[in-house]
Parts: structure tokens; C-alpha cells; sequence
């Protein structure tokens, strides 16, 4: 009882709460300290100028609840954080983290917060209190002292004379310090800043984009039928494809299949998926990405060459580039959009009755663009029951614990894709013409590979596991007998490295005959003047970066090393 009362009056105090205050608003940037690979002179810069900030600020009132509340956008900003540093180790708030809010649909959310536990407890023991407490000091009308803000007033003013010789010292000593991308908060106002001009960036695509043309023409014979289809995948790592040297029989029908060149060392420039997405479906590259605001997609290269089109999805509208694009097809479906589902989740495989009624309208030139959910976690969702071959496959919480189980999952989700392929290349042949058909994912995943203990995508600096993906070429008979020189060049080139996001497209167009200004050659497996560029990934502020340049940690570059992809 007396303890119950000394923790009552402590809390009561006033002088206690504008102390506790400040720890909870300063709590990210020491966290940022042991997670950030920041100089010593940053570190130091990163908490004392932040928290003499702080300081100052709360004293400009003598309610400390009114200021707390006051500053309730830093509280928010520090609950993200946390709950970011718990997913992916390291890193401050990234611009595509907010874009992220606003194109994740409802159900994958869901999927990922119930896996997110223990980050949220933290966030509500650590947040939730002072929050209530400074409530409770608002509605009482309880005050400090004058003398007390006088005193702490003076405290501040040192701290902040002290704070920016510190950024003085993190400029002069550190060359590659920057205060927009190094100090907290003003990062994350200032990817905020980012986040919101890049939104309506986006939201204005219709205009800026309305007077684009690729200048595409048909270089094949007119007279002979011709379809080719381009597969988006979710999510699929190379390092889980049987294909690409996994010992696990994640491919047990393409490794079967005629006609078909995998390419091992394949990295993408992008591990979002509202920006890997739109850059496998236009031109545009990590080196140009900020023409996507007013380009096209593939879709109309191949409408511009007389070519039907089709763009199914089997994810959900998300208000980005991916939706603008596909909705430029002739004949457009989100499946999992279609009010008549009963299916909350569908399997890719519904994507096939698709595909077939668009092949029996019988084009004569026909692609097909397809995006599917692959292996995007929770993977026990992205296949029926009777397709899990790895067991078990429960429990599906996001631990290090269950990491075998977690595998598992993954792994049936792969050889789900790897049967997805097989019937849709099934499909294709059965048609008995020129067809080709591209296959590559989005991006990878963590899945608890090694010490850190990373999980999922979308980390503002990625690991290999998120970059590696695979790439599949497939040829008919038909297709290659009428065009040796694609497959033999394809074949050439199995061995080099390829960026995903840049070869996509100019690949597509390669096998379909197009020519266009915007079309690399150089960039497409199936061109002999292919030439692969230096590796650069897109960083958080949409600038093409090589993977030493992002703060990539010792185990990613030797898995890339073992791999034999020279970065």
C-alpha cells in the first residue's frame, strides 16, 4: 500500500512528470544510437541537440501535459520508429514507409499486426501512460512553478548552445553527415515533406502523363499469331527456387519444362512493391525513375503496336502506379476487387480463368500482363491445404522460433508458383503459335536468415535476401524455331548478372519485335548487345545508389559474393 502511494505521489509531482516527459520524446534517438552506423560525433549530435530541443519546448508552458500533447506528432513519430526498429533492425522512418500507409490495402495490414505484437506492447507501455498522465495534468490545471521554468529555461538554452556545437563538430568531423538524412527528427519531417509531395506527384499522373507516346512499331510479320504473357511475382526470393541451386524441391514441374532459361544472378533495383512494380512495367529505371510521373507503361507500348492487352491482379487497388497501369489494358481485372467473391483471398491459380477467356477471344497480337500475390506473407494463405507439401506449416506467427515453420509456408507458397507457371506455360502451348512468357519478383524477403534476425521487406536499407530474385525466360516451339537468334542469345546471356527492374521491359519488347526510342536493347537478356551496368539501387529518396553506398551490412555482401553476383 505504501509503495502503491509513493508511486501516486511521484507521479503527482509535476517536476517528475516534465523529467519522465522528455525521456519518453528523446527514447528513439537513444535507441538510434545502437542501431544506426553513425560516427561517435553523430551519435552524440543525434541526442543532445534533439533532446535540448525538447527541452526548451517544454518549457514554454507550465502545464507539461499541454506540451506533451503539444508535441503528440514526435510521439507519434517515436511509436513508428520503434515499431520500425523492431522489424528491420535499423534505420529511421523512410519516405516509403509513409507511402506504404497509404498503399497497403486493409487485409495485408491486418496480416502484418498481428505479427507485430511485441513492438506494439512496447509502443503502449512506453507511450500510453505519459500520454494518459498528461491527461490527468491538463484536466487537474496543475502548474510548475515559475522558479522551476525559469530554472530549466536556462538548463535548455545551455543544452541548445551545447547541441549545435555538437552538429558543428558531426559537420567538421564526419564528411558524410547531413542533417536532413542523419539527425532525428528532423529526417522524418523531412521525409514526410517527401512523402506528401511524392503523393500528389502520383495522384496527378493522369495529367502529366496524358500526351505520352512510346513511338512503338511492329517489327514481326502481321499475318502470324502472336502472344506474350508477363508475370509480376510477390515476394519471391531466388534463394528458395530449386531452379537456381535450392536443395528443396520447390520446382518440381519447370524443371521439367522445354523451352525455359532461368537466370541466377538477378537482383532488383527496388524492394517496395509500389515502386518495383511500375519500374518492371515501364522504362523506367532506379537511373530515371523520376520520369515515371509522366510515362506510360508497357501496356500501351504493346497498344501503340497493335497488340490486344490485358492486365489481371490479384492484389488490391492501392492508389498507385501499379493501378494506372494496368488499367491502360484493353481488358483490366483486380480479382480480388470483384464484389461477387466470396473469397476474401484468392489464390493466384483464379487468375487463370483469366487467361483463358482472354486467349479465346483470339487476337492475333496479344500480351497478357499478370501480378500476382505470390509468396507475400502470411505464406500458409497463398496456397490451399492440400498443396502443403513441407510440414509443418503452423504455427504462421512471425518469431525467430517458428522460423523452421515459416519456411516451410514459404516454401509451399514457391511450389504453388512453380505449378501457377507450369499450367499457364501449359496454356500457352496448347495455343500452338509464337508465345513468350517473363517471369520475375518484385522483391525478395527476410525470413530470420541469420543473426539479425531480419523479417519481411520493405526495410529502408535492404539485405540480400530482399534483392535476390528470379527471372524466367519460356519460348514455344513455335517461337523459337521462327526467332533462333532470341533464344540463342538468351541462352548467351544465362550467366551474367541482370538488374530485374531494367531488363523487364526492354526484354518484353524484344520478344515481341518492338521497337521503340524509349526501348534499351543493350538491357534485354534476348539482345546480343546486352551489357550489364553497374548495380544501383533506389534509395528512400528515389536516387540511384550501389549497394555499398546504403549501409548494407557484412552478411549481404558475402551471400552476394557466394552467389557470384558482382555488385
Amino acid at each position: 500500500m505504501k509503495l502503491f502511494k509513493g508511486i501516486k505521489n511521484w507521479l503527482e509531482n509535476q517536476e517528475h512528470l516534465f523529467y519522465l516527459f522528455l525521456i519518453v520524446l528523446i527514447a528513439p534517438n537513444i535507441a538510434l544510437c545502437f542501431t544506426e552506423p553513425l560516427s561517435v560525433v553523430a551519435k552524440v549530435c543525434n541526442v543532445l541537440l534533439p533532446l535540448s530541443a525538447y527541452y526548451m519546448l517544454m518549457t514554454l508552458s507550465r502545464n507539461c501535459g499541454k506540451m506533451l500533447w503539444a508535441l503528440f506528432l514526435f510521439v507519434f513519430f517515436g511509436a513508428f520508429q520503434i515499431v520500425l526498429l523492431y522489424l528491420f533492425g535499423q534505420s529511421i522512418i523512410a519516405v516509403d514507409m509513409f507511402l506504404n500507409l497509404v498503399t497497403t490495402n486493409s487485409s495485408e495490414a491486418m496480416e502484418l499486426l498481428d505479427n507485430l505484437i511485441p513492438a506494439l506492447v512496447t509502443v503502449v507501455v512506453l507511450y500510453i501512460p505519459p500520454l494518459i498522465l498528461a491527461t490527468i495534468s491538463i484536466i487537474r490545471k496543475r502548474e510548475l512553478s515559475v522558479h522551476f521554468i525559469r530554472r530549466e529555461r536556462k538548463r535548455a538554452f545551455l543544452g541548445l548552445i551545447v547541441g549545435f556545437a555538437s552538429l558543428g563538430t558531426a559537420y567538421l568531423f564526419d564528411g558524410k553527415y547531413e542533417l536532413k538524412t542523419d539527425l532525428y527528427p528532423v529526417n522524418v519531417c523531412y521525409n514526410v515533406g517527401l512523402a506528401f509531395q511524392r503523393n500528389a506527384q502520383t495522384q496527378n499522373y493522369d495529367k502529366t502523363s496524358k500526351d505520352f507516346t512510346f513511338h512503338a512499331k511492329p517489327t514481326h510479320a502481321t499475318e502470324k499469331r502472336e502472344i506474350y504473357v508477363m508475370v509480376i511475382g510477390e515476394t519471391s526470393r531466388a534463394l528458395n527456387w530449386q531452379l537456381l541451386g535450392y536443395t528443396r524441391e520447390t520446382n518440381p514441374e519447370l524443371k521439367e519444362q522445354s523451352g525455359l532459361i532461368t537466370y541466377s544472378k538477378v537482383l532488383t533495383e527496388s524492394n517496395t512493391t509500389h515502386k518495383s512494380v511500375p519500374m518492371l512495367m515501364s522504362g523506367v529505371t532506379a537511373c530515371t525513375y523520376d520520369s515515371i510521373y509522366y510515362q506510360k507503361s508497357i501496356l500501351t507500348a504493346f497498344k501503340e503496336a497493335g497488340f490486344q492487352t490485358a492486365f489481371f491482379s490479384n492484389q488490391r487497388y492501392n492508389h498507385s502506379f501499379i493501378d494506372f497501369f494496368g488499367k491502360e489494358a484493353d481488358t483490366f481485372e483486380f480479382i480480388k476487387e470483384d464484389s461477387l467473391s466470396t473469397d476474401s483471398n484468392p489464390s493466384d491459380s483464379e487468375l487463370m480463368s483469366c487467361v483463358t477467356k482472354e486467349l479465346a477471344k483470339g487476337a492475333d497480337k496479344l500480351l497478357i500482363v499478370l501480378h500476382t500475390y505470390g509468396s507475400h506473407f502470411n505464406y500458409r494463405e497463398r496456397y490451399p491445404a492440400k498443396d502443403a507439401y513441407f510440414q509443418p506449416d503452423y504455427p504462421a506467427d512471425a518469431e525467430p522460433k517458428f522460423k523452421d515453420n515459416l519456411v516451410n509456408a514459404y516454401d509451399n507458397s514457391v511450389r504453388y508458383t512453380d505449378a501457377f507457371l507450369k499450367h499457364l506455360i501449359g496454356l500457352l502451348e496448347e495455343q500452338h503459335t509464337d508465345a513468350a512468357l517473363v517471369y520475375t519478383s518484385d522483391h525478395g524477403e527476410d525470413i530470420f536468415d541469420d543473426s539479425r534476425n531480419l523479417f519481411l521487406h520493405a526495410s529502408p536499407v535492404p539485405s540480400y535476401y530482399q534483392l535476390h530474385v528470379p527471372f524466367l525466360v519460356w519460348m514455344s516451339d513455335s517461337y523459337r524455331e521462327t526467332y533462333p537468334t532470341h533464344w540463342a542469345t538468351a541462352v548467351a546471356n544465362q550467366q551474367k548478372d541482370v538488374s530485374s527492374s531494367s531488363s523487364f521491359f526492354p526484354t518484353m519488347l524484344n520478344l515481341a519485335g518492338i521497337d521503340s526510342p524509349y526501348c534499351e536493347d543493350n538491357l534485354s537478356v534476348v539482345a546480343p548487345s546486352y551489357q550489364m551496368r553497374p548495380r544501383v539501387y533506389l534509395n528512400d529518396h528515389n536516387e540511384p545508389r550501389s549497394l555499398d553506398d546504403l549501409g548494407m551490412r557484412k552478411p549481404d555482401f558475402e551471400m552476394l559474393d557466394q552467389k557470384g553476383i558482382r555488385y
